[in-house]
């Protein structure tokens, strides 16, 4: 039975991006060597950092003045990193969602944090509006998609400060105008690569404007001055990162990308809307395109383990929802192909004609 990845993350891959990588194991660039094995200074994997920094620069048409960077620690790590970086007093927060609330945690350790507007009283199920940025803040931070509650901002903000972007799970999946932001990062494993990675796009000229010290691993400056090997980078989780942006660029890149995956969206959204079994989470405006949240609709409560085992039986795979919201989440992200959209799709109109 062909199963269908709907996991959260890590995400489903491009299949070309999974063969190219198995032949890299096995030999890498001709050398006789695996890439898990390969020395980071030889000068195929020197190519091969400078094309995948290439790629970001093409797809996502980077300005001058922009540095890209590849790190290890996740973005987990970057909630400290921002504010060690770039605070000097006091930072804006957006919080829509569990990791936008954690990045502001780790900033309150660095100086004054401002949450400008919060939709954890309807437990981050819509994007907040109508709030003001702060203009003595040193920077604004956003989390562009909600992985566990299925929002999503789909539009770049105009900010009067500098802006911060975690976008790990929707980076790649559409159009981004880069100027906006002062800095955008993410761990890999959603759109563009495995775990193991983390992506940092920055305008130089916001660094070295805090009074601390920063620690030499911390400051940005450092990884910009080494080409991101001040240490050894984590060679295979970019090598696939490469792949997988090789073959977004193929399809015809990020304005093709979100023409899918807006279809994809859209078929699994209107099933939703459609099936009387079910559900959505997320304010209609604010659906994401990448993390589809739903449950079981009024009277219907108690068939939720009915339908995960339904769906289980037919190659649905991790479209359990999130502990704190239950039900169900579907993630779209850009290698989920269509196939298994319509496929979960199907399943659910079976599972309603049993009712």
């Amino acid at each position: 039975m062909k199963k269908h990845n709907f996991n959260a993350g890590p995400c489903v891959l491009p299949k070309s991006a999974i063969e190219s990588a198995i032949a890299a194991i096995k030999n890498f660039d001709e050398t006789g060597i695996g890439i898990l094995e390969i020395s980071h200074r030889t000068p195929g994997w020197e190519r091969i950092m400078a094309e995948t920094e290439q790629l970001w620069k093409d797809l996502l048409n980077i300005p001058e003045g922009y540095k890209v960077l590849f790190l290890g620690g996740g973005a987990s790590t970057q909630f400290c990193y921002v504010p060690f970086n770039l605070m000097n007093k006091k930072a804006a927060y957006l919080q829509t969602g569990v990791w936008a609330k954690k990045a502001a945690k780790e900033a309150k350790m660095f100086g004054d944090v401002e949450i400008v507007a919060s939709s954890e009283d309807k437990n981050y199920s819509y994007i907040p509006k109508n709030y003001t940025i702060p203009t003595d803040a040193d920077y604004f931070h956003i989390t562009t998609n909600n992985t566990i509650y299925g929002t999503e901002i789909h539009t770049d903000i105009d900010s009067p400060v500098n802006l911060v972007a975690d976008m790990s799970s929707d980076i790649m999946s559409r159009p981004v105008d880069v100027s906006k932001y002062a800095m955008i990062y993410g761990g890999a494993q959603k759109n563009v690569g495995p775990a193991g990675v983390t992506f940092v796009i920055i305008r130089e000229d916001i660094l070295g404007k805090v009074g601390r010290q920063i620690p030499t691993i911390i400051d940005y400056r450092t990884h910009i001055k080494e080409s991101s090997m001040f240490n050894t980078p984590p060679v295979f989780p970019i090598f696939v990162m490469h792949e997988t942006l090789k073959w977004v660029k193929e399809l015809g890149g990020l304005e093709a990308m979100h023409k899918i995956n807006k279809e994809k969206a859209e078929l699994l959204y209107g099933e939703i809307d459609r099936n009387k079994m079910f559900v959505g989470t997320a304010a209609k405006e604010d659906r994401s395109l990448m993390n589809v949240c739903f449950v079981m609709a009024e009277g219907y409560q108690d068939k939720e383990a009915d339908f995960m085992a339904f769906a289980k039986e037919r190659g649905m795979v991790g479209i359990k929802g999130h502990r704190s919201v239950g039900g169900f989440r579907a993630s779209i992200y850009n290698a989920c192909p269509m196939e298994s959209v319509q496929a979960l799709v199907d399943c659910m109109k079976e599972f309603e004609n049993n009712f």
